[in-house]
């Protein structure tokens, strides 16, 4: 019977053992890339910029690149300017797609090549045809930079920027008509962020957000204030859906965890058992 009881202890601990290693395994195995980090490849666009044969101004460029939304995400020069990067002689050749620096008022459409909701929205916002009107209007760089992009935030319409062109109490009134719902979608992504570390996937919730994200940052480029608050009930009511998901994740953990601490405390007490038994049947 000793030798039973001491068998079911060591079995059970096992199993406790494999639980807390299998999530340790999702945590830091499943989430993380196996090579801890993107390969950087050799780019002569890069090379050539950094050189002592380059102007100052553009020797800045890769920097101001490297530390963007864009290299983040894996946009690299020629995504935007063509050419071919691993080859320096065909590095700016139009037979390998080099298009170089866009005019003032060509920028939209050739950031809209990726931004394709947005152009559209732009081309029909006031910006967009103050732009076709007189080719001075505001453009993409404009408000978001060029080769030091950062993530997109409603934080881009300030006071300081937008004075540039005009007075700022009509983006005051856009920007408080986008807080709440940008506020929202901060807090899920957080939340997601959280459960990703637990080794919990994600990725359905993740896609539903990005869309969500994309859309509705798309619209607010049409500079139209009515218009966002018309469809805000409509993005409200998608991070809803996407927010009860997320807190239904949380509650299963929750459970799980405890369940396992259960567990735990049972065989612990089974042990002392065990012992306590075996002890007594030494004596």
């Amino acid at each position: 019977m000793r030798y039973l009881l001491s068998l079911f202890i060591v079995l059970s601990l096992a199993a406790v053992t494999m639980a807390g290693y299998r999530e340790t395994f999702e945590r830091e195995f499943l989430s993380k890339p196996w090579a801890g980090g993107p390969i950087v490849e050799k780019s002569a666009c890069i090379e050539c910029h950094t050189s002592d044969i380059m102007k100052p101004a553009f020797r800045a460029i890769p920097d101001e690149w490297q530390g963007s939304w864009h290299a983040l995400n894996g946009v690299s020069c020629n995504d935007c300017h063509g050419g071919d990067p691993k080859d320096a002689s065909m590095s700016m050749s139009h037979v390998r797609g080099f298009v170089g620096k866009p005019k003032y008022e060509g920028v939209p459409a050739y950031c809209g090549k990726c931004h394709i909701g947005i152009l559209k929205n732009y081309l029909e916002s006031g910006h967009g045809k103050a732009l076709k009107a007189t080719k001075k209007g505001p453009n993409c760089v404009t408000c978001h930079g060029s080769h030091g992009i950062q993530r997109a935030t409603i934080d881009i319409i300030n006071e300081q920027l937008c004075t540039k062109c005009h007075s700022y109490e009509r983006a005051k009134v856009m920007k408080q008509a986008l807080f709440l719902t940008e506020k929202k979608m901060g807090e899920i992504e957080k939340d997601l962020k959280a459960l990703k570390s637990e080794g919990i996937f994600t990725g359905d919730d993740e896609k539903t957000l990005f869309s969500t994200q994309a859309e509705f940052r798309a619209l607010f480029h049409t500079v139209d204030v009515s218009l966002v608050k018309d469809r805000t009930d409509e993005f409200t009511k998608r991070l809803e859906g996407i927010e009860k998901n997320v807190q239904k994740t949380f509650a299963e953990l929750k459970v799980r965890k405890n369940f396992s601490a259960f567990l735990t405390l049972i065989f612990a007490g089974l042990a002392v058992v065990v012992a306590m038994l075996s002890a007594t049947y030494k004596d």
